[in-house]
């Protein structure tokens, strides 16, 4: 990765599509191709084949002209972002940051990281961590998608690595998986596993899909397990893997078609 994410600033026209593309629109094959579905050879075969869909319409012919800002397409049934002026980013938070744009009181949070990195669209995030939590955050200018991700209704799980006290009891998993009743209502785990014991101290997964403050720490606190660390690892299909704390990356052409497919669109 570059020193600094650059992003067309608001406003500008990108240099995949012309002015005079955009009034006439833009052929098919290069909007697929801009959007690094393929090359624009492989993207021609594509059409052919009867792999892309404009609008729910099946597209085989050569020629066809779309405007990339409101189609909606479809690759062998998985939506691809067509929308020159959509960003979605992968940021690995450091623990001590504030999953907020600003802060009164001077603390550090994800808006300074931004300016760093000169990314200045208003961006939404995909679920709060709090302070001393790290991991993944996804940021976006697409609001619905942003919306749906974190609204639980749509059930994507967020996968969560959690240090707590051991030994951990045999049938810890069982009970929140049945689900423990908080201050705020009952809450389960959709999946719970122990990936680590040493030194008196357990590391373990934690999958869920709800999204109330603090919920990951307040459903162990209540099962005398407090976690001393947490990190986000995944959210639905997208991973943290082994990207550096503090850093940004552009989710690729998959991932994004992943998303939309967890949350319907």
């Amino acid at each position: 990765m570059s020193d600094r994410f650059r992003h067309p600033a608001k406003g500008t026209t990108p240099p995949e599509f012309s002015d005079d593309e955009r009034a006439e629109g833009v052929r098919l094959q290069k909007v697929l191709a801009a959007a690094g579905v393929a090359s624009r050879r492989k993207a021609e075969e594509m059409i052919r084949d009867g792999r892309v869909t404009v609008d729910g319409i099946v597209v085989t012919e050569m020629g066809m002209r779309i405007d990339p800002e409101n189609a909606v397409v479809h690759v062998d049934g998985e939506r691809i972002g067509t929308r020159t002026d959509q960003l979605y980013l992968a940021l690995n938070k450091p623990p001590g940051m504030l999953s907020t744009m600003s802060d009164e009181q001077g603390r550090p949070h994800i808006g300074d990281l931004l300016e760093d990195w000169r990314v200045s669209e208003r961006l939404f995030h995909v679920g709060r961590l709090d302070m001393d939590s790290e991991g993944l955050l996804l940021l976006t200018n697409d609001g619905e998608l942003a919306h749906r991700l974190t609204h639980p209704s749509f059930g994507v799980p967020k996968t969560y690595m959690a240090e707590i006290p051991g030994p951990v009891p045999r049938d810890l998993g069982r009970r929140l998986g049945r689900g423990v009743e908080l201050d705020d209502g009952r809450v389960a785990v959709d999946d719970f596993e122990v990936v680590d014991v040493h030194g008196g101290r357990a590391v373990v997964r934690v999958v869920l899909h709800e999204g109330r403050k603090h919920i990951v720490r307040r459903m162990l606190a209540a099962v005398d397990h407090p976690v001393s660390r947490l990190v986000r690892t995944q959210i639905g299909e997208v991973q943290l893997g082994h990207q550096r704390p503090g850093t940004l990356r552009k989710l690729n052409p998959v991932e994004v078609s992943l998303l939309y497919k967890a949350v319907g669109l």
